[in-house]
């Protein structure tokens, strides 16, 4: 679309962001489970971290490589099934262990300050409302809309209406699945303040509960196996993803003979299950965040230009001077970065949250505005 709607450095620069978006956002979720692991099995045995990625990674590659798009939807199943179940053990056993009921669960987790949907009383906060519900409106759109991973969940259908029934049908048991989560997300802080339980990063409360000898083993098993298979679904479909834009979108490999393409893809598919190995090591010297935030603000930052250079495409008809187009890109996360930065300085203590993805496609708008030939002779 956007080689046939501004041109060639227009579609360059779009793959290129998407590779980096979708890297940085796998690497993200898998360095969780590596978390997992490092805590459960390999720090008991004194084995460094960068083993524990470069034996995940390995496997992912491997899972991938035999399976492809096929092992990879039915795996999402599996992972579903046994993550669901676990939640929901953990959930009874909690209610159990702090000697409530149903009806005292859901009014224990209503009174927790935790359970706050709608936060209206100060526009400066990360938390407000409208910032996070603008946020998740714009941050949907870009990671599922212009995802070629997560669109092709819906390619994959037999026909249109069955694509449809897959999205309605997502939506649906999303809710209900998030939701679970977020009822025994307050669970374990209430169950971890009972226990005097205490964790440095919030990442490790859960697999710390769920694998310690709080509840019987079948749900630390449960949580394990879906933990994993969640990761290898949603890093395999990436890596796929990743190594097909690669090699297509940016290494050119459309039109050649099929033989060299192979090769290629290949070799692709090595260096991107590297460079996913590298970039979760490095996560983790620099993280200081949870990772579900550091998932959104990577991509406030990488979705950015991507969703300003559709938003400019489907709504403008002009033309734009393409070769600039790289330019524009690259300048709207920097100005962003800049401006959240120095927001509460500059605008009595506001504070960005993951809205910043909108200033970042609006600034990409804008930039394209600026490139509009002027006449017809710049056609």
């Amino acid at each position: 679309y956007l080689e046939n709607r501004f041109g060639m450095s227009s579609y360059r620069t779009g793959a290129w962001f998407f590779f980096i978006s979708k890297m940085l956002g796998a690497a993200v979720r898998l360095f969780l489970v590596c978390l997992t692991l490092q805590l459960l099995v390999f720090e008991p045995f004194g084995l460094p971290f960068l083993l524990n990625v470069a034996i995940t990674v390995a496997l992912v590659w491997l899972y991938t490589f035999q399976g492809g798009v096929k092992s990879l939807i039915w795996t999402d199943s599996l992972k579903t099934f046994c993550l669901v179940v676990s939640v929901v053990l953990c959930i009874c056993y909690i209610a159990a262990d702090l000697n409530l009921s149903f009806t005292g669960m859901i009014s224990t987790i209503a009174d927790s300050d935790m359970s706050r949907i709608f936060f209206f009383d100060d526009v400066n906060s990360k938390q407000y409302f409208f910032k996070q519900f603008l946020a998740g409106v714009f941050t949907m759109i870009a990671m599922t809309g212009l995802d070629q991973d997560m669109m092709q969940r819906n390619l994959s259908c037999k026909n249109f209406k069955d694509s449809q029934k897959n999205m309605i049908t997502s939506v649906i048991s999303q809710f209900f699945v998030i939701l679970l989560f977020l009822m025994l997300g307050v669970l374990l802080y209430i169950f971890a303040a009972n226990r005097q339980i205490t964790v440095a990063k919030s990442d490790e409360l859960f697999p710390l509960i769920a694998t310690g000898d709080y509840f019987p083993a079948v749900v630390g098993i449960l949580f394990i196996i879906g933990l994993i298979s969640s990761a290898y679904s949603a890093a395999g479909s990436a890596l796929t993803a990743l190594t097909t834009s690669f090699t297509v979108d940016i290494l050119g490999a459309k039109g050649k003979p099929e033989d060299t393409v192979v090769k290629i893809r290949k070799k692709v598919h090595v260096g991107m299950a590297v460079v996913m190995g590298i970039t979760i090591f490095v996560f983790n010297l620099l993280n200081n965040t949870s990772v579900i935030d550091a998932v959104y603000i990577l991509a406030s930052y990488s979705y950015g230009p991507i969703l300003g250079l559709f938003a400019f495409g489907i709504f403008m008809k002009q033309q734009v001077r393409d070769k600039y187009i790289p330019l524009v890109a690259i300048a709207s996360p920097a100005l962003c970065f800049i401006l959240q930065k120095n927001s509460e300085a500059w605008f009595g203590g506001y504070q960005f949250s993951y809205e910043l993805l909108i200033f970042n496609a609006l600034f990409t708008f804008i930039g394209l505005c600026l490139l509009i030939k002027k006449n017809k002779k710049e056609h």
